[in-house]
């Protein structure tokens, strides 16, 4: 998700940061296509080794933002479950709903980024994330829908002469589309949710980022922190739905 700003930093020093922020996050686009594009166990393999950097990641904000030791147990092994079943998810997702995941976990963070720099406004809870507005969050939720909106499209069962797109069909009925939209608003939340949750947890410990794994960028933790969420109630939900 995006980066927290609660630390002012001087615009000359964001600037020259820039191009490691984007180096970086090419660099990352090309190795995560390339898991993709491997899928399979090379897939599955990337999948849990994010999990594992993350769940680290989450463990040493949980050492740093307590000395209860209980209460680090406790964390720890919270952590241990909210990675572990975002990375069973993930791989044993089929392609409609990996690409579901994904997607709404960038659409939410990139609607919410430009609707909050564009209208600003109220905040949802400073104490814990100040960037984060209500704008914000309005312009993540409608990125969100537009996006499963998107998603069935490509789902959505074509005419009998053109092969399906996916394994499963999906019809633009009216259900469909009020589900679509409860479903994109629904994840949304979901990964705001998964950012405040972070954000908090970064706020107890005391520290702007969850590593310096990533140049200019943080952690993995942060980048995924909104995804983690979304793939565990996804997969619940295609849990529910299955036959």
């Amino acid at each position: 998700m995006a980066d927290d700003n609660s630390v002012q930093v001087p615009l000359s020093v964001k600037t020259s940061d820039l191009p490691v922020r984007l180096v970086s996050a090419v660099v990352l686009l090309l190795i995560a296509c390339a898991a993709l594009a491997a899928g399979g166990a090379v897939l599955d393999a990337f999948i849990m080794l994010v999990a594992l950097i993350g769940f680290v990641e989450l463990v040493r904000l949980v050492m740093a933002a307590t000395g209860s030791w209980p209460l680090r147990i406790v964390g720890i092994l919270a952590g241990a479950a909210y990675f572990g079943l975002a990375a069973a998810t993930m791989t044993g997702a089929g392609t409609f709903l990996l690409v579901l995941v994904l997607g709404v976990t960038i659409f939410t963070d990139t609607g919410a980024y430009f609707a909050g720099r564009a209208i600003g406004g109220p905040k949802i809870a400073p104490s814990i994330s100040p960037s984060k507005t209500w704008a914000g969050l309005a312009g993540g939720v409608i990125a969100s829908v537009l996006w499963v909106f998107l998603w069935m499209m490509a789902i959505d069962e074509p005419p009998r002469w053109l092969p399906p797109r996916f394994e499963i069909g999906l019809n633009l009925s009216p259900q469909n589309i009020a589900g679509a939209i409860a479903l994109g608003a629904g994840l949304a939340f979901v990964a705001q949710c998964g950012d405040f949750f972070e954000s908090w947890l970064k706020r107890k410990a005391g520290v702007k980022d969850s590593s310096r794994l990533i140049p200019g960028h943080g952690g993995v933790f942060d980048r995924i922190d909104g995804l983690v969420p979304v793939a565990i109630v996804a997969g619940l939900i295609a849990a529910w739905m299955a036959p």
